[in-house]
């Protein structure tokens, strides 16, 4: 999807010279009424792509929602959107952009994803960042989220204008997420996502490091593809919380691609351990 196929924000005329734009302003009204109705707002962000980030970012939703916590899901990677896929809702799309309605998962859960809006899921996105940052906001004030206990936002890799509009949008939020795998590829960028938050002005809640061994299907024993520890050690050094490890299994893929939790009936209890405790490292005490 091209820009010139998408219904931009246009300033009035003159209103550059005139002082500040009524449409823009509303906007911000708007944003302020839909944060001040959510009472926690968690970003989860990496420095590179491939970690593992919206794998957590859903699973995290999945988790609140499945403790009877009204949450909701913010697809913030207009390019790469992948929620939708792991919440069993990759066929829907072709959706008008005026009809900003979250796409409810279950009773507690509901989705909002740019995949939504393409008629065909491979088509790109191809938009530059102003554009992605105004569909963010609309995103943002525009959807009937409602009153909720939990907005989980999946960003995009890195640190420009998406995670920024985020942060901007949000600046009461909880805090950021950083998903990390064991290598030093992975970690040396995400040391700039943890930064990221410090220059915003935004707590950082935790690490987690995902894919720190591969569990074999077979036989269960548990190969350090990746190294070990990583994640940890450098939650250490940065000062920060580490809120657990994830392995590399052939069972999150699959649970992935098809749009279920990995809290969900028959997942393999050493799985289900890993991310439960992730979550109780997370949540405050009072959300036991």
């Amino acid at each position: 999807m091209s820009e010139d196929r998408i219904p931009q924000y246009q300033p009035k005329q003159g209103c550059e010279t005139q002082g500040p734009n009524p449409d823009y302003e509303a906007q911000e009204q708007l944003l302020r009424e839909r944060t001040a109705a959510i009472k926690h707002q968690i970003l989860v962000l990496s420095g590179k792509g491939g970690v593992g980030k919206s794998t957590v970012a859903a699973n995290l939703a999945w988790a609140l929602a499945l403790r009877d916590l009204r949450t909701g899901l913010l697809d913030a990677d207009i390019n790469g959107p992948t929620i939708p896929l792991m919440t069993g809702l990759k066929d829907i799309g072709a959706r008008g952009l005026g009809s900003f309605e979250a796409v409810p998962v279950m009773e507690q859960l509901k989705v909002m994803s740019m995949s939504f809006f393409l008629a065909d899921p491979d088509t790109p996105t191809i938009w530059r960042g102003p554009l992605k940052g105004g569909i963010i906001r609309r995103f943002i004030a525009e959807v009937e989220w409602g009153a909720l206990d939990y907005l989980i936002v999946d960003l995009p890799p890195g640190t420009g204008d998406e995670p920024l509009t985020v942060a901007q949008a949000f600046p009461a939020a909880d805090g950021g997420i950083i998903v990390t795998t064991p290598q030093e590829a992975s970690l040396a960028v995400c040391r700039k996502a943890v930064n990221f938050l410090k220059a915003v002005k935004l707590p950082c809640l935790g690490v987690i490091e995902n894919m720190c061994g591969f569990v074999c299907p077979h036989c269960g024993e548990v190969t350090n593809v990746f190294s070990e520890g990583g994640g940890e050690d450098m939650a250490a050094q940065m000062g920060v919380p580490f809120l657990g490890r994830l392995p590399l299994s052939p069972e999150i893929v699959t649970l992935t691609d098809h749009g279920q939790p990995l809290l969900g009936a028959g997942v393999s209890p050493a799985l289900r351990e890993a991310f439960e405790a992730i979550v109780e490292n997370l949540l405050p005490a009072d959300a036991h």
